[in-house]
């Protein structure tokens, strides 16, 4: 068992008072079989009324109301929890799936729905080239060629850091042949639903004590990564950026179709159109 803290800051500052409209945030981890949640603290300034719900994919997501005026916004989220996960974990793949290409239960294909769709629009089926350049033989093993398909990605693109919003399609990602993780994990995601795989974006947190993997280092630090559903094993965690299999040294915060859908915090203000001066992001994992 890993014992871990994570502590999430966010401070934005405006040029003037400013009246900020309700900010949604995600900063709550996903707990499971293998992360226990010990406990959560939520500190917004100035005061805030904090109301929460579960949102479409069991994301815990609080939203923060505001009154009155402020020239800064505080966001502070403290964490500790314990991960349990196994460096080498086995899956139980059912033997229906053992090989590609699958097929999922009618249930399964329904309830999966867009996460099996390409997100991306690929008119000249490029990706789906590129994803099915990974097949070898006409029966693969089902998990070598997910593993094969997530090396890929890694050796595609050099990792950068991104500061900009916003994440690049996975044939920009191709063409520039560098990304941010969350940009790994958008191609990776997107190739494996070219071949009818039902695949999602996780937003969360890398633990890595050593400071030896990538995406891990530095102020601000959040990470990105996908899951596959295989039948038997349920979601498969990938972390193309680092080249790993399993979540034992990840910290999931929210999951979802689009990465567009997983920004920590977000949310509006009214006043003067050049009142927003700037933000610090802060994140902490030992």
């Amino acid at each position: 068992m890993t014992q871990i803290r994570i502590s999430h800051t966010t401070v934005y500052h405006y040029r003037t008072a400013v009246s900020l409209n309700p900010h949604r945030l995600m900063l709550r981890p996903r707990e499971s079989r293998e992360l226990q949640l010990m406990s959560h603290t939520l500190k917004v300034s100035p005061n805030a009324t904090i109301t929460w719900a579960h949102d479409v994919s069991g994301n815990a997501v609080a939203t923060a109301s505001f009154s009155g005026m402020t020239d800064t916004l505080q966001i502070e989220s403290n964490i500790e929890l314990n991960l349990t996960g196994n460096p080498w974990p086995i899956f139980n793949i059912a033997a229906t799936a053992i090989n590609f290409p699958f097929f999922y239960s009618n249930d399964d294909r329904a309830d999966l729905g867009a996460l099996a769709i390409q997100q991306y629009l690929d008119p000249m089926g490029r990706l789906q080239k590129w994803a099915r350049s990974f097949v070898r033989g006409p029966a693969p093993d089902t998990l070598e060629l997910l593993k094969a398909i997530s090396h890929g990605v890694s050796e595609a693109l050099q990792y950068e850091v991104r500061e900009s919003e916003g994440t690049q399609t996975p044939n920009e990602s191709l063409d520039r042949g560098r990304g941010s993780c969350r940009d790994f994990a958008v191609l990776f995601a997107e190739a494996v639903r070219s071949l009818d795989m039902g695949a999602r974006i996780v937003s969360g947190y890398l633990y890595d004590p050593q400071s030896t993997a990538t995406g891990s280092s530095g102020s601000g630090s959040t990470h990105a990564w996908a899951e596959v559903y295989v039948p038997g094993a349920g979601w498969i965690n990938f972390d193309p950026t680092n080249r790993s299999i399993g979540g034992f040294n990840l910290v999931p915060v929210a999951v979802a179709r689009d990465i567009r859908q997983l920004m920590p915090v977000s949310g509006s203000y009214l006043g003067a159109p050049d009142a927003f001066a700037g933000m610090e992001v802060e994140v902490r994992v030992n």
